[in-house]
């Protein structure tokens, strides 16, 4: 089993939107794919059509096995899971603090998955923080949207310079990705021309900026599902394609 996190300090990326829509694509390939909705605010829950509730809240979740597996949704698509968000997550900081081993608890809680699914997705919030290292100490990588602005690229060096400081561990391999690209913006060009020059590692393929992604939310589905046009879902095939070829995946 495989475990990606879609991940980012910074919010409004495109990390759900990725999220679910290569969740779809594996899925599609024929891997038993579970996406965890670890954000408050539920988005990846929405667009699967699954209300953003569980059970005894995250709590329950990092304390009992039969929570878990309660918890867990079939969506829509075969071979596709959900574990919804649930709007106690804005406390698994304190709630993941108060256990042993407080920045392994998910890995431990997702370790008997490990039979069920090829391939657990993981849409994370935004920031720095105990479950950002719980995230760090399970995935294999950290697929990271890279908005083509300072702000933007500021952060990946700040994601980048923290792994580095954790070199001593395990630490996931780092995939940036430009998300939300619109190439007619001189900025996203320079940008992009910029980081380039320093030599940060960013994957080829890109995700543009358009009206179409940003619908997603009226279909409440995967674009990769509905949208028959080419110029919006081949990015996302070919994101996913590089993906699995840079983690060796089957």
């Amino acid at each position: 089993m495989s475990i990606v996190a879609l991940y980012s300090i910074k919010g409004g990326v495109g990390k759900t939107t990725t999220a679910v829509n290569l969740a779809f694509l594996a899925s599609a390939e024929g891997r038993r794919t579970l996406v965890w909705d670890l954000d408050p605010q539920g988005a990846a829950s929405f667009f699967f059509r699954i209300k953003p509730k569980v059970k005894g809240g995250g709590r329950a979740l990092f304390r009992h096995r039969r929570a878990l597996d309660a918890a867990i949704k079939g969506t829509d698509f075969d071979g596709l899971d959900l574990l919804p968000a649930d709007f106690s997550y804005r406390h698994l900081d304190l709630q993941l603090d108060q256990r042993k081993k407080p920045k392994r608890q998910l890995k431990r809680t997702l370790k008997p998955l490990r039979r069920e699914y090829d391939l657990i997705l993981l849409d994370c919030p935004p920031g720095i923080s105990l479950l950002s290292e719980n995230v760090f100490a399970v995935a294999d990588a950290l697929l990271v949207p890279l908005i083509p602005t300072t702000l933007s690229v500021r952060t990946l060096e700040q994601l980048a310079a923290f792994l580095d400081d954790e070199k001593a561990k395990k630490v996931p391999r780092l995939l940036p990705f430009y998300s939300m690209v619109d190439a007619r913006k001189a900025l996203h060009r320079t940008t992009m021309d910029s980081v380039s020059d320093q030599g940060l590692p960013v994957l080829n393929e890109t995700i543009p900026q358009t009206v179409k992604i940003e619908r997603m939310g009226l279909h409440r589905m995967p674009i990769t599902a509905y949208d028959g046009d080419e110029a919006v879902v081949a990015p996302y095939r070919a994101l996913w394609g590089e993906v699995k070829r840079t983690l060796s995946l089957p």
